[in-house]
């Protein structure tokens, strides 16, 4: 019999346990970049939607490299964006437990998207929330006690958080609740953070307003789920021989006799998919405005063409909003809500720091074989159809 190694990495990760289904369909973000208040005032956070992918071309600027000044072709993931709402500000104070809410205020007029989302059932509620908060801010007394919550906010509170919600409606998704996260506001003392926050209530916050092109962020967000699967599946271990009793896919021994019990380390069949995920470093290669009708076009690619693949993208449709191009994949299936960050680190490796140029983004059809890349494009190859023709007529 030939010689058994006994000894070998182990398959799978135990950083990522628990491997279950995440509590939340929303990416949290557990901890915001470290504040300097050197900085003006900005906003720390963003949400939006997975719309698909797509490929584009450039130009390498990275000196030193074997593919600096060659070109390459890249996977790129967009994002759509629409403008967020604040409706709220929050200030924090530090204790000896950690961080507690101190002060909420709520601005006047909260829409029913948001409202929505404070409700189980919203057909059948009263749909009263926020009323009263809203009556603070119509009779005198009301906004007395609202100008001295945003004075003690002043006074002893350490952070700033605003509350933003997304807008469904401009998603053109079956979804109607808005999605709210509190974005914390960098930057300033705190007396300009809150003055900062109540500039922002009521008003949207364009996506442009935080990110900008070639800089490095961090996006949070669930994963595909995959439902319950094997151990091969879920940890990558081995297949058994073939001749194996009962099955192969399979883990053959799950532990000693003692202690009479399965380790928490040994690989189990279970949830696969719908975790919570971090990534960060991922580029932005471009940030798109809504209405653009050139936002796939190049200094080298001149055609007129939006961002918005020939069919639309698959299962998402068009986008009609401001989006980011992020460089690779990112978690979850489309139209799953991502959550966008700055980034926690000083960026100072060339691969950050490089200057993207983009020469080609693709916009052929990805239902199928996508061989043009604008509608007229494919006319003048193809020839008019007959629809095209009796319009004409």
């Amino acid at each position: 019999m030939s010689h058994r190694k006994f000894k070998a990495p182990r398959h799978g990760s135990l950083g990522f346990l628990p491997r279950k289904r995440c509590a939340r369909h929303r990416g949290k973000v557990k901890s915001f970049p470290k504040d300097d208040k050197s900085k003006p005032c900005h906003l720390t956070a963003f949400m939006g939607h997975k719309a698909g992918m797509s490929h584009i071309l450039r130009e390498v600027d990275r000196v030193g490299s074997r593919s600096h000044k060659k070109e390459v072709v890249e996977a790129v993931t967009i994002i759509e964006t629409p403008p967020m709402v604040a409706v709220g500000v929050v200030g924090y104070i530090e204790t000896p437990r950690g961080m507690r809410s101190f002060k909420t205020v709520f601005s006047q007029h909260i829409s029913d998207e948001c409202k929505r989302r404070f409700y189980k059932n919203w057909y059948r509620s009263k749909k009263k929330a926020h009323t009263r908060t809203a009556q603070k801010w119509a009779d005198e007394d009301g906004k007395k006690s609202i100008e001295s919550d945003f004075a003690k906010m002043a006074k002893y509170c350490t952070v700033i958080r605003v509350l933003c919600h997304t807008q469904p409606k401009l998603f053109k998704l079956q979804e109607k609740k808005a999605n709210i996260m509190e974005i914390q506001i960098n930057g300033g003392e705190i007396a300009d953070k809150v003055t900062f926050a109540r500039s922002l209530l009521e008003k949207p916050i364009s996506v442009k307003d935080l990110f900008s092109e070639n800089e490095m962020i961090d996006i949070i967000g669930v994963t595909r789920g995959h439902g319950f699967k094997g151990v091969t599946y879920r940890w990558g271990t081995k297949k058994l021989p073939r001749k194996t009793h009962k099955g192969l896919r399979k883990v053959a021994c799950i532990g000693a006799w003692h202690p009479s019990k399965v380790c928490w380390s040994v690989p189990r069949a279970g949830q696969f998919g719908y975790h919570h995920r971090t990534e960060v470093n991922k580029k932005v290669y471009r940030v798109g405005t809504k209405g653009d009708q050139k936002s796939a076009s190049t200094a080298f690619d001149l055609t007129d063409k939006p961002i918005t693949p020939m069919g639309g993208f698959h299962h998402y449709g068009q986008i009609n909003e401001d989006f980011l191009m992020l460089k690779g994949c990112v978690m979850g299936p489309r139209k799953r809500v991502i959550t966008l960050r700055k980034s926690l680190l000083v960026h100072t490796k060339r691969v950050a720091l490089e200057k993207i140029n983009l020469k080609f983004i693709d916009t052929a059809s990805k239902w199928g074989h996508g061989r043009f890349q604008t509608d007229a494009e494919k006319k003048a190859f193809m020839g008019l159809l007959k629809k095209d023709r009796e319009a004409m007529e």
